[in-house]
């Protein structure tokens, strides 16, 4: 379980641009050459979680759990599958906000706008990776958990633009609208197209 022990605004951050070189930095905790992790130690937030490739499958949650290298948890197990099964050479997890909690109800009440920053940062460097960038939306009902997930969801959204992303979900579509979460798909669920753009109208009636 992770709590967070206060909110992400009394953290001195660590920016996207200072985990990014701290992540392709060897260390003894792990393989650099098979993972990338930044911030490469366990903390009060997570910008990217995943494994090295080319042609990785951008998976996006809300916000990180437990998870590290070499110790997923089922969700993580899950995005590793169905990434391998649907062609994809490695897999990244990202979320739409980066504040580590195990329950989303435990999630800052309010918005970190530079914590929000550095997550577009690292969103960026991981839309740049490859030249297609796949992005599977993945965060199902708990972005109602928080009125911002919704604006941060949009500014990653016109990130993708910037990169021609597509956009893709595995398995039913919720009552509401909201694309199926990772756990409790068949490990040979295939990917389909996903309309982002409608769905953030739809939210907006």
């Amino acid at each position: 379980m992770h709590i967070p022990k206060g909110t992400t605004a009394q953290l001195e951050l660590v920016t996207f641009q200072q985990a990014l070189a701290a992540a392709d930095t060897p260390n003894e905790s792990y393989d650099v050459n098979k993972w990338i992790y930044a911030p490469n130690f366990y903390s009060e937030y997570r910008y990217i979680l995943g494994t090295r490739g080319k042609n990785p499958l951008i998976c996006i949650g809300i916000n990180p759990s437990t998870a590290e290298p070499g110790n997923l948890d089922n969700t993580l197990k899950s995005v590793e599958r169905i990434a391998m099964h649907n062609g994809f050479d490695s897999f990244i997890m990202f979320n739409v906000y980066a504040q580590r909690a195990t329950n989303p109800d435990a999630m800052e009440k309010a918005c970190n706008l530079s914590l929000h920053r550095e997550n577009l940062q690292a969103f960026r460097y991981v839309l740049s990776i490859s030249q297609k960038p796949a992005v599977w939306a993945a965060w199902g009902a708990i972005i109602e958990k928080r009125g911002y997930l919704a604006q941060c969801l949009k500014d990653m959204v016109e990130a993708g633009k910037e990169y021609g992303a597509s956009w893709y979900c595995a398995g039913a579509i919720t009552k509401k609208g909201h694309p199926h979460h990772p756990l409790y798909l068949r490990k040979d669920e295939l990917l389909k197209p996903f309309d982002v753009d409608a769905y953030l109208a739809s939210r907006e009636d």
